[in-house]
């Protein structure tokens, strides 16, 4: 089904968001956010974008499926904290942070006093990596500018980063994928992992080869990168050690396993996924992969012991489930799902324990909400939303206090 509407018009890239947690790996494409001239992997996506519809440039009161078709929603809050909707009893204090074209999976450095986003914005024609502080100043590049990048994280040191990126592979941002059959995401085997310094100096390539190598994350400890490739052919969960070395399979269900996230005990790691089980289902899924694309559909969220051992799904919602992270406690997932409203774009925030009970929701913003994730400390959670948003395919940087 085309997951998030009418077919865009650039290309996309699963990132953590759905397909891409992250729901942006390209911030246009998708993670699972509706694409611009972007993609957002990570998530893998970041497609908000380029729904190809008709939008209204003003905001718009939130209605329940006006998801990203529109200018982002209205929030009725209190004069002390206008952009939090009153049911949303999780949070206080929500600030946005940037403003202003496509921004999407902004994770915070080890200290919280940093973050790395994926951002589209003059003069770049798709995503680029910037850093920020977590008050929303001193934004600045810190990719090359060249090809398309996705899933920026920071190293324990808060010297170094990672990200993804095409830019080896040119400097143009890659064609974007064939929608004549269809609304796809595009996993550009060109994405290779990067270690870099937080200043821009690429130091050196962590993984090698061709298969789409994107949606990675560090463990708390620093010491290990949980990431999704498919360099054996299918898209899969690997670890290595924080430098490359050691890569270790941990799926091996046919089928998009992505958008992988480590608990901070480094005991779990939780992540989206759709296996196809049909003939017809498996075969499509076949067919796109071999053309460097696949099809947003169902996703799940799977939990599974940071070795790979006792994989099991603990979401069954009937939408897209995408873009997990735990709670500081190890014992709930936060993610985005537009389970509500399946058909739609709109993506709320939702809780649930690690073993699939005790759903709840955060955000009533209606709308785009994803990508969440807790600063260290567990006070602090950093989403982006098209809340406020002020013209057509607007998404920003929220920060909020979190109130357990």
């Amino acid at each position: 089904m085309k997951l998030l509407g009418s077919k865009p018009e650039a290309g996309n890239s699963p990132g953590r968001f759905l397909g891409a947690g992250r729901l942006k790996r390209n911030l246009a494409d998708a993670r699972m956010i509706p694409p611009s001239n972007t993609g957002w992997v990570c998530a893998v996506f970041f497609v908000v974008a380029a729904l190809g519809l008709a939008m209204p440039s003003a905001a718009q009161e939130k209605t329940a499926t006006s998801g990203l078709s529109a200018a982002g929603p209205v929030v009725h809050g209190t004069p002390d904290d206008p952009l939090r909707d009153p049911q949303e009893k999780h949070l206080r204090h929500v600030k946005q942070l940037t403003f202003g074209g496509l921004n999407a999976e902004a994770y915070f450095s080890y200290d919280g006093h940093r973050l790395i986003f994926m951002s589209t914005r003059q003069p770049y024609q798709c995503d680029q990596i910037f850093i920020m502080n977590s008050d929303g100043s001193g934004q600045r590049l810190v990719s090359t500018g060249a090809g398309r990048t996705t899933c920026g994280y920071f190293y324990a040191d808060g010297k170094h980063l990672l990200y993804s990126s095409t830019h080896e592979a040119g400097k143009e941002c890659p064609p974007r994928p064939d929608y004549s059959h269809g609304y796809v995401w595009g996993v550009y085997p060109e994405y290779q992992i990067y270690y870099a310094t937080d200043d821009g100096k690429i130091i050196k390539r962590l993984t090698n080869g061709p298969g789409y190598n994107a949606e990675a994350t560090l463990s708390a400890d620093g010491k290990k990168i949980v990431f999704t490739s498919a360099r054996d052919g299918d898209l899969e969960i690997y670890t290595m050690n924080a430098d490359g070395s050691g890569a270790r399979r941990l799926t091996h269900t046919l089928g998009y396993d992505g958008g992988p996230f480590l608990s901070p005990d480094g005991k779990w790691i939780v992540y989206r996924a759709h296996h196809p089980k049909s003939e017809p289902d498996v075969a499509k899924y076949k067919s796109l992969l071999a053309q460097g694309q696949v099809e947003p559909s169902q996703m799940d969220l799977w939990l599974m012991h940071a070795d790979g051992s006792r994989q099991k799904q603990i979401t069954n919602l009937g939408g897209a489930s995408f873009a997990p992270s735990f709670l500081p406690n190890n014992r709930r997932v936060i993610f985005s799902s537009n389970y509500e409203h399946p058909t739609s774009s709109q993506f709320e925030l939702y809780a649930v324990n690690r073993d699939g009970s005790g759903l709840e929701r955060i955000t009533f913003a209606g709308g785009f909400s994803a990508f969440p994730q807790f600063s260290p400390d567990g006070k602090k959670l950093v989403f982006i939303s098209n809340r406020n948003g002020k013209a057509p395919h607007e998404i920003n940087v929220f920060i909020a206090d979190w109130m357990p």
